[in-house]
């Protein structure tokens, strides 16, 4: 072989692995990329449904604060639960599990379509599996004062299957709709087996919220500490951090 021939020889090969590695880097930038839009899309909504969620539990918190004070009861449950036609005691009743389910619902989704481990060093994606992951154990945590609202981690995991959209597609998967869920629980006896528990919670929360109190807290601002992760600039929900956040710390028992 003659040295024309060989340095051909190496410039070949050196230019294929040039354009392998190019190649590979493509690839990366391109996944890399693809998650990204993707933990943008599926997080918008799940910070969404973790702000509905939250707002609902503080509702009860709150209303619980407000039952035990002298005077007629008007706090949020037993308002609409229990002091409220049949109408509003099926409305929220069913609306409290919605929440609950669809913050399940996008947890499953994202699990699904976005490989939290495969991100790379983002400390941000990081942050927020952590944050799910405290969530789900809050939620699961069994209390010798009161377990409603309690569920386990396969619980949490079936749940939130359910609650996938079975016509969405990887990228572009979405929560079944409120009225679509109701629709469901009225005729489906194997959707609505995995909410009676829920259900039956939010009855028996409306009669004393008092013995699960602290866990519901606990899950409450962990919630709003996810939504602070997802929107760290405030930009989806302005100023109603800290108006929940000074409003909770003033009427909380404990303060």
């Amino acid at each position: 072989m003659d040295v024309l021939t060989l340095v051909s020889a190496m410039v070949a090969l050196v230019s294929a692995s040039v354009a392998a590695l190019l190649g590979y880097w493509q690839q990366r930038r391109l996944r890399a990329m693809e998650q990204r839009n993707l933990m943008e899309a599926y997080g918008a909504s799940l910070a969404w449904a973790a702000f509905d969620l939250q707002s609902r539990l503080f509702n009860i918190l709150h209303g619980h604060v407000v039952d035990r004070r002298p005077g007629p009861a008007s706090g949020f449950l037993t308002s609409f639960l229990t002091l409220g036609n049949e109408e509003e005691a099926e409305y929220v009743r069913r609306s409290t599990v919605f929440v609950l389910a669809e913050y399940l619902g996008w947890v499953e989704i994202l699990r699904r379509d976005i490989q939290f481990l495969d991100l790379g060093r983002s400390r941000i994606n990081r942050d927020v599996m952590v944050k799910i992951s405290e969530i789900g154990s809050s939620l699961s945590r069994i209390s010798a004062e009161g377990n409603e609202l309690c569920l386990f981690r396969t619980q949490q995991r079936a749940i939130g299957e359910l609650m996938v959209h079975p016509e969405g597609e990887p990228g572009r998967r979405r929560c079944l709709g409120f009225v679509e869920f109701c629709v469901k629980l009225d005729t489906d006896e194997g959707f609505g087996r995995w909410f009676r528990q829920p259900l039956a919670d939010i009855d028996r929360l409306a009669g004393d919220a008092g013995p699960a109190f602290f866990r519901i807290e606990a899950m409450q601002r962990q919630l709003v500490a996810l939504m602070d992760l997802l929107d760290p600039k405030s930009e989806r929900f302005p100023q109603f951090r800290q108006a929940f956040d000074r409003d909770f710390h003033l009427r909380s028992p404990r303060g």
